[in-house]
C-alpha cells in the first residue's frame, strides 16, 4: 500500500487525516513541524506528502525547499494543506513543484483522500 507523510502542527487535523488514510489501508506517519517533517520524509520516503505551510521551528516552504535539494526529494509528490487562501500561497512555494493546494476549511477528509488517490495513480 502507498505511504503518506502528514506534516501538520495542528494535532487534531493531523490525527483526523491519519485515521482517514489508515482506514483506507495507507501507511501513515506524522510530524508536527518542518524540521521533524524533513527528517520523517528522508527516513520514510513516502509516496506522497501532505504539508502545512505555517508551522513552528521550520515552516513548510522552508522544509519543501530543503527537500527539493535532495536526490530523493526532488520528485516526491507534495500537496500543500493550509488555511491560507489559494492566492496567499507564495509563488516561491509553487515554484518548488507542488501537486496542489488544499484549503483545509474547504475540503472534507474524504475529498482530500480522493485527491490523494488521484495523485498516487498518476
Amino acid at each position: 500500500m502507498p505511504s503518506i507523510a502528514i506534516i501538520e502542527d495542528d494535532q487534531a487535523i493531523s490525527q483526523m487525516y491519519r485515521f482517514k488514510f489508515e482506514a483506507e489501508g495507507y501507511t501513515v506517519e506524522t510530524a508536527e513541524n518542518g524540521k521533524l517533517g524533513l527528517e520523517l520524509a528522508e527516513s520514510m520516503k513516502p509516496d506522497i506528502i501532505l504539508l502545512d505551510l505555517m508551522m513552528p521551528e521550520m515552516t513548510g516552504d522552508v522544509m519543501l525547499g530543503l527537500l527539493r535539494q535532495t536526490d530523493w526529494g526532488k520528485d516526491i509528490t507534495v500537496i500543500i494543506l493550509t488555511n491560507m487562501g489559494e492566492q496567499e500561497v507564495p509563488d516561491s512555494v509553487r515554484s518548488l513543484g507542488v501537486a496542489g493546494v488544499i484549503l483545509k476549511a474547504d475540503m472534507t477528509p474524504r475529498q482530500v483522500a480522493e485527491l490523494v488517490k488521484k495523485h498516487l495513480k498518476a
